[in-house]
């Protein structure tokens, strides 16, 4: 496995790749004055690298979910863009899979383009935040391969534009495969499922919305509920029940997957259980541009006198009508002519006529003032349409997004699908989710979060919640702690990187306001396991954190895992490791009492179900597990 990449995505993704499937990895970086600060597990053998230099070799123990085994050895090479002969020095045309996750996403093109001209059965896996280019790419890339090694274009897996499904087992030749992911879709329904919910998590992917709610320990003597299905119990000592977010080693740990029995005893422990699985909410329509409705266009002053000035033309009619017995139609005509002092002078005519027409010309003086204000709120309109909301006066219950970058803009999207009201905060007038903030017409503060008045203004005093979702983490720990001196109890989420510092941040954040929701989320922890499943030729859905571990959703075909064909749903349910959760109806047409084809998935299976070798299945897993249940190969300890 070669990775390449220039942040902390990178590192978590060897890291992974390593620890959790113990794969050979060769990772590519920029210099070491400009490599990103690493996790905590990565530290040690970037120590051991440097002392080699260039191109080192060193071995590390794997982290996860069992015991602790050496992996093979792993190179880390430093290079500041990844060239033609840099991805040869790394071996790609002898790889199985090469992931390209630098920020900028020309480079990870343009490496792409290279790598697969170098190695055309190379399973590929890119970090695209452009999700329309991306499916172009993915489209080329698996075609030259496909044209490359003779195959035809049905080799490609069909759902949901992600290939290499299929994967390989036994050390079976790689199947040719693109991929392309954002770490922005993957982490935003989990970053605002936190901010919303506060101990909801939430996994979305093709339509698709998986729902777990973090239930508190039940009283003495009672169980925890499993709801629709437990996915894990949470740590529980008596300083920290329940909820110890910033520690992987908090009491007993948590139980990820566990079975009936183990949920059962489980008295005094909170758990984590599928509450939802479907999407609740359309999306907002979407808007034409440049066009309005009549109300956003004038104020409603405007409009009543607009009403007024139409009600007396109304009356004049009618009176006209009363005093001459003329047709109505002509009665109105001559009321118009009147009141744009259009008519002749009624000099002959009688006198309710003459009282008439002078009624109506003192109605159509009105009319002009009451014209051209019209006219110059529509103008104002249409000109501040394009710029930038302010927060209304009145706004309260909301969400203050902090950052308008990648994650910020994603985060934005998805609140608005959900009908949640926003007010952003973004100190760059030319951030790249200023265009969306401005489309959506959610209020925008451009300003230094730091600066003081800047959260006032975004009326962080009645929100409900704050996302800190800047690239700084000091910036992000600044603003929540601020915010928490406005309000002592606003429920926070703020993105940090390390996670010692996040520990940290959440330990002394609890205990100062115990009261009030405090959540820190790593967007590379989260990302990471998509990716390294991606790299792994699978379909992961997404990633559920659980304290400071992770609970994955993939989708799998079963055909070729004996730990799954030929079983039934309870005999495949492996605690601890693996769980089948639904079945995919649209894989095959032919499942006994399963919903037509195309409808969905069945998530009710019963536990005497006989998995087939066509059905596909969408299970949760742990890192472990799914590297156990998926991996290329065995590697035996070293």
């Amino acid at each position: 496995m070669v990775v390449c990449g220039d942040d902390g995505l990178a590192h978590r993704l060897a890291t992974e790749l390593r620890g959790v499937y113990r794969e050979q990895v060769v990772l590519v970086v920029p210099p070491s004055r400009r490599t990103p600060p690493q996790p905590m597990a990565g530290r040690a053998r970037a120590a051991s690298a440097a002392l080699f230099g260039r191109m080192v070799t060193a071995v590390n123990r794997g982290t996860g979910d069992s015991d602790d085994t050496l992996v093979p050895d792993e190179r880390v090479m430093e290079a500041s863009e990844p060239t033609e002969a840099v991805l040869a020095d790394a071996g790609v045309d002898r790889a199985a899979a090469l992931a390209l996750v630098y920020d900028d996403d020309e480079t990870n093109i343009r490496a792409a383009l290279t790598a697969r001209r170098l190695n055309p059965r190379l399973r590929l896996v890119l970090r695209l935040y452009n999700r329309r280019l991306g499916q172009h790419i993915e489209e080329l890339l698996d075609q030259a391969a496909e044209l490359a090694a003779g195959t035809t274009a049905g080799h490609r897996d069909g759902h949901g534009g992600h290939g290499g499904h299929g994967g390989h087992h036994g050390g079976h030749g790689a199947d040719i495969a693109t991929t392309v992911l954002s770490d922005a879709d993957t982490t935003a329904p989990a970053l605002v499922a936190t901010a919303l919910v506060g101990t909801s998590k939430v996994v979305d992917a093709e339509g698709l919305l998986l729902r777990a709610v973090e239930r508190r320990p039940p009283r003495p003597g009672e169980v925890a509920d499993p709801g629709l299905c437990t996915l894990a119990l949470l740590s529980a000592t008596s300083n920290d029940p329940a909820g110890a977010e910033g520690s992987e080693d908090s009491g007993d740990g948590p139980r990820l997957l566990p079975d009936a029995e183990a949920v059962a005893a489980a008295t005094g422990r909170g758990a984590v259980v599928l509450e939802q699985v479907s999407y609740s909410g359309p999306p907002l329509p979407a808007r034409r541009a440049g066009v309005m409705p009549f109300a956003s266009l004038f104020s409603a002053r405007l409009r009543w006198s607009l009403a007024g000035l139409v009600a007396a033309v109304v009356a004049l009619a009618v009176a006209l009508i009363v005093v001459t017995d003329d047709h109505p139609l002509h009665a109105i005509y001559i009321t118009l002519l009147d009141l744009f002092a259009i008519n002749d002078p009624a000099v002959d005519a009688p006198l309710g006529q003459q009282v008439l027409q002078l009624l109506s010309g003192l109605v159509g003086l009105l009319l002009l003032p009451v014209l051209l204000a019209a006219v110059l709120e529509a103008l104002g309109t249409f000109r501040t349409a394009s710029a930038l909301r302010k927060p209304p006066r009145g706004l309260s219950g909301h969400v203050v997004l902090l950052g308008l970058g990648k994650i910020g803009t994603r985060v934005l999207t998805r609140l608005r699908e959900l009908h949640i009201p926003v007010v952003c905060v973004e100190a760059d007038p030319e951030a790249r989710g200023m265009a969306v903030a401005r489309r959506l017409r959610v209020p925008v503060v451009v300003g230094d979060v730091t600066q003081e008045g800047v959260l006032e203004s975004a009326k962080i005093h009645r929100a409900d919640a704050l996302l800190a979702l800047t690239s700084v983490d000091t910036t992000n720990l600044e603003a929540v702690l601020y915010a928490r001196s406005v309000r002592p109890d606003l429920r926070a989420v703020l993105r940090l990187y390390d996670d010692d510092f996040a520990k940290a941040v959440y330990r002394t954040l609890r205990t100062a306001h115990p009261a009030a929701l405090t959540r820190s989320r790593s967007v590379s922890h989260l990302a990471a396991p998509a990716f390294a499943g991606a790299m792994m030729g699978r379909q992961i859905l997404g990633a559920i954190p659980v304290e400071r571990r992770v609970l994955l959703f993939a989708a799998v075909v079963v055909d070729g895992h004996p730990q799954l064909e030929g079983r039934t749903v309870a005999e495949a349910f492996r605690p601890g490791a693996w769980r089948v959760l639904a079945l995919d109806t649209a894989a095959r047409g032919d499942t006994p009492g399963a919903e037509p084809p195309g409808s969905g998935l069945v998530w009710d299976l019963p536990d005497t179900y006989v998995l087939r070798a066509g059905d596909r299945v969408v299970l949760a897993a742990t890192r472990r597990g799914l590297a156990e249940l998926l991996g290329r190969r065995t590697r035996s300890p070293r």
